[in-house]
């Protein structure tokens, strides 16, 4: 079975969006019309890494940002690139596209 995330038309280039499913924080971002999903925890304090709702970019919108320690993460694979947990990464989460919208499967769900 698949829940929807959200229309892929929603996130807008150089953006980030913050969703919840079955209590499993997510957040997507749009860079350079390609979509990049994570699981929304910082790999080193186990915390949300956004700022505010929908905020989890730097002030130039080229990397992830954690609210918490300013450590910076590579959108494209979640490699945190300076900070306190430098080497380690976001998880990311498998979705499909279809029919405009993304789909991330619930057995994919249950593994985070």
């Amino acid at each position: 079975m698949e829940k929807v995330l959200c229309q892929i038309s929603s996130i807008l280039e150089g953006s980030s969006y913050s969703f919840e499913i079955d209590q499993i924080a997510l957040f997507a971002i749009n860079k350079h019309d390609q979509i990049f999903v994570y699981l929304n925890l910082c790999p080193h304090l186990h915390a949300p890494l956004n700022w505010e709702p929908d905020k989890f970019l730097n002030n130039s919108c080229d990397l992830i940002q954690c609210s918490n320690h300013g450590a910076l993460f590579d959108i494209e694979n979640g490699e945190c690139i300076q900070g306190p947990c430098k080497g380690q990464s976001l998880q990311a989460v498998d979705y499909e596209v279809k029919d405009g919208n993304i789909y991330i499967k619930e057995s994919d769900l249950k593994r985070l």
